[in-house]
């Protein structure tokens, strides 16, 4: 009889989910990673993004162009056809401004141009994501707080987003940050939503721009300001559970908002 015993060796998973990102950005992958239960596992694809250097670096504020072609084919369809080989049961597609710049209608044809190389798998992003959240919490007025290299063309442009999903934005602008992701820190990011943002009175906020620092205050700022704060990865990252008929790891997900204790429209996947 064999005396061996199996480590750990992340075969057995919950859920598996592919996660596209910008080709120099490591936001989005750290923030799933940190969210995820042990026996959920996060699998990426990169795609270039026009507008990021070597290293993450980019302008203050990026030109709308790159944005566009992000979600332009061949390469992003690439992406996520080649993830979709793979034995996942979600895709999430980390990038906000994308859907900014197409609109609701846009990011439908978006979604359903790839539909066709996703052998079936259910496909979220961002902006859907933060519509199933802020309507799994009930909250109808809500806040865009996003990132300080959004232009307010871009950030006037995610509000439309929201405001065609039925929802009142009641603040909406490019955080007064630093336009540098090394340098947000969740101390920086929580004073200005506690100063700048606080004030309109929102059912929730959104912070947006899956490339911003943020899920690590979450909880925090819930408990002190009183109304629910979504992040872009952390609304993205619960959405692609509850897609990949994941809901009990996403139940059990604590310390990163009320939003994990709810579900999303339409109940289990």
């Amino acid at each position: 009889m064999s005396t061996i015993r199996a480590r750990q060796d992340g075969w057995e998973a919950r859920a598996r989910i592919g996660l596209v990102v910008p080709h120099a950005d490591v936001g989005p992958e750290s923030e799933f990673q940190a969210i995820a239960p042990e026996d959920v596992f996060v699998h990426g694809s990169r795609v270039h993004f026009g507008a990021m250097r070597a290293g993450g670096e980019m302008d203050p504020k990026i030109p709308h162009d790159p944005v566009r072609a992000f979600v332009e084919p061949p390469h992003i369809d690439d992406a996520v056809e080649l993830l979709a080989a793979a034995p996942l049961d979600a895709i999430a597609l980390g990038f906000t401004s994308s859907a900014y710049v197409l609109g609701a209608a846009g990011e439908k044809d978006l979604f359903a141009r790839l539909a066709r190389v996703t052998r079936g798998l259910p496909l979220t992003g961002t902006t859907t994501a933060a519509v199933a959240g802020f309507t799994a919490l009930g909250a109808r007025r809500i806040a865009l707080v996003n990132p300080p290299w959004f232009d307010d063309r871009l950030s006037g442009l995610g509000a439309d987003y929201f405001t065609e999903q039925g929802f009142e934005v009641v603040h909406h602008g490019p955080c007064g940050l630093p336009s540098n992701q090394k340098l947000i820190t969740p101390g920086a990011l929580s004073e200005w939503i506690r100063t700048t943002v606080a004030g309109h009175r929102p059912d929730a906020v959104l912070v947006a721009g899956n490339g911003i620092r943020a899920v690590g205050v979450v909880d925090a700022l819930e408990a002190e300001l009183g109304f629910a704060v979504l992040t872009a990865n952390q609304v993205l990252f619960w959405h692609a559970l509850h897609l990949a008929g994941a809901a009990g790891a996403a139940h059990g997900i604590t310390g990163y908002g009320r939003l994990f204790s709810a579900e999303p429209p339409g109940g289990p996947a």
